[in-house]
């Protein structure tokens, strides 16, 4: 007999339950109401942001639905088609050549296989795929579902004529069509806006595939499904987490699949210290791993910073980064489109976030990592002899930076509205990555940015003792003495909250004409006994 396979975080691609710790998939949806949705013959979208599980499902659905023997069900992934682009020709023998092995790999079923390249050459591209399927339904009793993946991974006259296609033998299911489809993407299929070269128009998706009935979306996990993710490792390998690093990873990730699963093979697998399995995982280890996949830009997060090129995004993510009292180029499509990427959460009053903390953390540095990676400012020029953080001189020298630079760098930005607390946070994290590390807190109506810097010392009694170091980041609004009346005010609720001694207050005036020497300065306020130094910039 061979070795026990010893099972472990997955972070690419669908789940392997005898490779992977896993959570059931069938449980991450309303199964009841999906098969009810396929019991009346509907068509419908099931859509998440990427790597939150969606192909994991699909394929326990699928097994599900042919384990019943009520149903023939079949996945296809048509992201092979993309390369095609607008080439309906080349994806559609793409598509019907995916489709067909999958046929044949899960259905035993040969059919497709033996007729779609004659259907292909009679019927064309533009009717291929819904002749094939009308043949293909009429071969046996049993009513067929199809469950399409990465739908919108599609390019153009390629997507519109899946997409008609589609809508266009649904009149005949189920005994000559599926009698229910699901498409699953990243975004529902009514926020496609399509180029169609052919019609030499915008084509939306809602009005191509107008026979949608609902629309499902797979949400992150919830505090309870993460920790039984985690307890599995437990039990397997006898590894705990403590207290505190469950709720670490929880206010880091929110949830999201993807960072859950992560963050777990980071700590436990990649990890030195936590391939240990006599000791815990601790909050300490998941900060560090926390570090080393941002550092690292895995994929994932890759992906996700990408996607910050895009002028709709940076409409929506720009004001939260400014902190804005309002948000004037907000669009709902805008709004729709980032929420389905998973880059924000919108909460039940309306309220609109960055969709969790490793996010809040990503979104800045990503912003800023060619004018950081350039900066010559090196950690120890800011360290004392007794090894701590000498904020008042980082801050000196941002001064001279930011008098020197700013024009320059801020014109640079894509995110120029947001520009000075980006280049500060640039700056910051250039000294504090020898380190240290910053904690992020803005948003929509914030009006400003809070930095906390956590400086690790020396460790007392097994424990590190920490430098904490509260930076509020504000835009100059009406005069400075409104503004600085509700930053100190702001400063020192921070400072209390966080527990932190020392506190800074960086107020950027961007009034037009005025001179350097009108907007630098600096001064010292006191504020209920805490003393906060004032900068401007």
């Amino acid at each position: 007999m061979g070795a026990a396979v010893i099972r472990f975080f997955n972070t690419a691609g669908p789940i392997k339950p005898d490779l992977h710790y896993c959570l059931p998939p069938l449980t991450r949806f309303d199964l009841g109401e999906v098969l009810q949705l396929i019991e009346q013959q509907k068509y419908f979208v099931l859509h998440a942001p990427r790597q939150t599980g969606k192909t994991s499902c699909l394929l326990a659905l699928m097994e599900y639905l042919n384990a019943s023997g009520q149903y023939r069900c079949v996945y296809v992934n048509v992201e092979i088609a993309q390369a095609a682009r607008e080439d309906v020709a080349g994806a559609m023998q793409a598509i019907l050549s995916e489709l067909g092995s999958w046929a044949r790999i899960v259905l035993n079923d040969e059919y497709l296989n033996s007729v779609r390249t004659r259907i292909l050459a009679d019927s064309g591209p533009f009717t291929a795929l819904s002749e094939l399927l009308k043949q293909w339904a009429a071969q046996d009793r049993r009513p067929l579902v199809v469950l399409i993946d990465e739908i919108d991974a599609l390019v153009g006259d390629t997507l519109i004529s899946v997409l008609r296609q589609l809508r266009s033998g649904y009149p005949q299911r189920p005994g000559h069509f599926p009698q229910s489809i699901v498409l699953c993407g990243v975004r529902d299929v009514r926020d496609y806006r399509i180029h169609s070269s052919r019609e030499k128009a915008i084509i939306t998706g809602g009005s191509a595939f107008n026979i949608k009935a609902e629309s499902l979306r797979l949400g992150n996990f919830n505090r309870t499904e993460m920790e039984t993710l985690y307890r599995v490792h437990t039990e397997e390998t006898g590894q705990i987490f403590t207290s505190e690093a469950l709720q670490r990873l929880w206010e880091l990730s929110g949830g999201q699949p993807w960072l859950v699963n992560a963050l777990g093979y980071e700590t436990c697998f990649r990890m030195k210290a936590g391939r240990d399995r006599q000791q815990p995982i601790t909050a300490d280890l998941v900060d560090t791993a926390k570090e080393n996949l941002i550092l690292r830009r895995d994929t994932h997060l890759d992906q996700l910073a990408d996607k910050l090129q895009e002028e709709r995004v940076r409409r929506v993510i720009e004001p939260l980064l400014a902190g804005n009292d309002l948000a004037v180029e907000f669009r709902s499509d805008d709004v729709a489109y980032t929420q389905d990427l998973g880059l924000i959460r919108q909460q039940v009053n309306g309220r609109i976030q960055i969709a969790n903390c490793i996010y809040q953390e990503v979104i800045p540095r990503e912003l800023a990592w060619n004018i950081q990676s350039g900066m010559s400012q090196q950690t120890q020029w800011y360290i004392d002899p007794e090894g701590r953080l000498d904020m008042f001189k980082l801050l000196g020298a941002f001064q001279e930076f930011f008098r020197e630079h700013s024009e320059h760098w801020v014109e640079r930005f894509q995110y120029k509205e947001a520009g000075p607390q980006l280049l500060l946070q640039a700056f910051l994290q250039r000294i504090v990555n020898g380190g240290g590390r910053i904690e992020r807190e803005y948003g929509l109506g914030r009006m400003r940015t809070d930095l906390l810097v956590m400086w690790p010392l020396r460790r007392v009694e097994g424990e590190s003792e920490i430098q904490k170091i509260v930076i509020e980041l504000k835009l100059l609004h009406k005069s400075l003495e409104q503004t600085l009346a509700v930053g100190l005010e702001q400063t020192w609720e921070y400072l209390d909250r966080c527990g932190a001694k020392e506190g800074h207050l960086v107020i950027f005036d961007r009034t037009p004409g005025k001179t350097w020497e009108e907007k630098l300065f600096r001064r010292r306020e006191t504020v209920r006994g805490r003393q906060i130094t004032v900068w401007g910039m």
